[in-house]
């Protein structure tokens, strides 16, 4: 698109995991953009409709009141179809064939990408970060992350509670195949003895039999694993602790309950102030943009640099998170 194209009717799909506050920005780019005059086609199951041709218009009344509501109304999928280049080719056709003279996607690192492949095929793009990971380099925040974290919060501490009754470790696994910044952040807000994240090797007799064992002759009767599923399965480690210390455990996987439920208030803003940066990206002509959240203030990036910066859970935050569960 050239820099001087005006923009006068956008595409925004979800894709990949849905995440509380991806309904947000749907309300937000929305609303946004009729605000400037600007239509807006709402492409249903994410990259998987677009090819299909899965759009309908939307409008101010169609988004009203979803900001509160978790997932996304739009639906997402995973398209096997899309990542070929034939998918590409027909994802670009849909665009010209529906007027789209840019598109906002909303989703994790994987979406990004495709993004990032419909910008090489000179569709104008504009990506927002939403997956409960926060596994997405060139931001500090992804939508939904907190959200997660107060549901698997809430949980964790209502198992604390009977494993307190029962003298009993409870290990509970939560999402994050290769990122354990969920795992790492419930582990320290509940005060769990013991956190396994993908990052950081462990070694099952030191890191969790024996820092049980210290707790227990330090007095302490019950105990509280939080395991990222890149790390280890939940039942798999339940089993080790209890044939290894003799003290009962159970496993408990919270899956895809940490994806549902209303979004917090920090995803609901930050949904919002994410949303309106889209728009106000399109509208200064500024395409091919990630937006992110850096120190604080919301801005947007090159798409292609966003796609290249990687993140790390660093060993002083584990270091931290140790020190805490003495």
């Amino acid at each position: 698109m050239a820099q001087s194209q005006t923009i006068k009717t956008i595409g925004i799909l979800t894709s990949g995991g849905d995440a509380p506050g991806m309904n947000g920005v749907i309300r937000a780019v929305t609303r946004t953009a009729i605000n400037y005059g600007i239509r807006v086609m709402g492409i249903r199951r994410g990259f998987h409709g677009l090819w299909r041709g899965d759009v309908a218009e939307l409008d101010a009344r169609s988004v009203s009141d979803k900001s509160r509501v978790g997932g996304t109304f739009l639906m997402t999928a995973r398209s096997k179809t899309f990542i070929t280049q034939e998918g590409l080719q027909q994802a670009q056709k849909m665009t010209q064939v529906f007027g789209l003279d840019a598109l906002v996607t909303v989703g994790g690192d994987g979406t990004m990408r495709g993004a990032g492949d419909l910008a090489k095929l000179q569709v104008p793009v504009i990506h927002i970060p939403a997956t409960i990971d926060n596994d997405v380099g060139c931001t500090d925040y992804t939508i939904g992350f907190d959200s997660a974290l107060n549901t698997a919060i809430n949980c964790v501490d209502k198992l604390r509670d009977t494993a307190s009754s029962h003298e009993r470790c409870s290990v509970i696994e939560v999402m994050g195949r290769e990122a354990g910044y969920l795992a790492l952040h419930v582990g320290i807000a509940t005060g769990a003895e013991i956190i396994l994240i993908p990052e950081q090797p462990f070694d099952r007799d030191k890191d969790i039999i024996g820092k049980i064992l210290s707790a227990r002759n330090r007095g302490k009767q019950h105990y509280i694993v939080v395991v990222a599923e890149g790390a280890a399965r939940g039942e798999e480690v339940a089993q080790y602790i209890e044939k290894n210390t003799g003290t009962e455990a159970r496993a408990t996987v919270l899956g895809y309950l940490q994806r549902g439920g209303s979004p917090t208030y920090q995803d609901r803003y930050l949904a919002s102030m994410f949303g309106i940066q889209a728009v106000k990206a399109l509208m200064e002509n500024r395409v091919n943009r990630v937006v992110v959240l850096k120190q604080g203030e919301v801005t947007d990036i090159d798409l292609l640099e966003g796609l290249e910066t990687t993140k790390k859970i660093t060993a002083e935050s584990m270091k931290k998170a140790n020190i805490l569960s003495i």
